[in-house]
């Protein structure tokens, strides 16, 4: 698995094309030969962009589901409803399709998030807004989420 880090404030022309920033090209150079999905988040009103390979291990788990149960069935067909196969162009610009700059509510600004092994796209004002803190404390969702994991002998969460 590829770790991702950083984030990234981008201009997107009126075409829906973005030029990735080069820290984030570079993070991603073994990836732009095989290409990415886009698709929508699940939780969140953004993108999220995945480096193929880390598509086709999400898709390992997703192909182990039973599709003759209907909850599986809807969930395969949701969670990859809109999903499109993009490439970084020889520029370093990624298109992102009209119906994901719908769904993102992507206007003039983006932000480049990562989340571990995928890239979040988000508008930057609805971002920014994600990340204040007024409906999440953020506290309590780290020790509810993280606060039982200490698996290193170091003793550092």
């Amino acid at each position: 698995m590829n770790t991702i880090v950083g984030t990234y404030e981008c201009k997107v022309d009126a075409k829906g094309r973005v030029l990735l920033p080069a820290p984030l090209k570079k993070q991603l150079t073994l990836s732009l030969q095989s290409g990415f999905v886009l698709k929508r988040s699940v939780f969140q009103p953004c993108l999220e962009l995945y480096p193929m390979e880390e598509w086709d291990v999400m898709m390992a788990k997703i192909n182990k589901l039973n599709r003759f149960v209907k909850k599986n069935n809807d969930f395969i067909r949701r969670f990859t409803a809109g999903v499109k196969v993009v490439d970084i162009d020889s520029l370093g610009r990624l298109l992102i399709p009209r119906d994901l700059v719908s769904f993102g509510s992507i206007s003039k600004e983006v932000v480049f998030s990562s989340a571990v092994n995928i890239v979040e796209i988000w508008d930057k004002d609805l971002y920014e807004k994600s990340i204040s803190g007024e409906d999440v404390d953020f506290a309590d969702l780290a020790e509810d989420v993280m606060g039982n994991i200490n698996d290193d002998d170091n003793g550092i969460s």
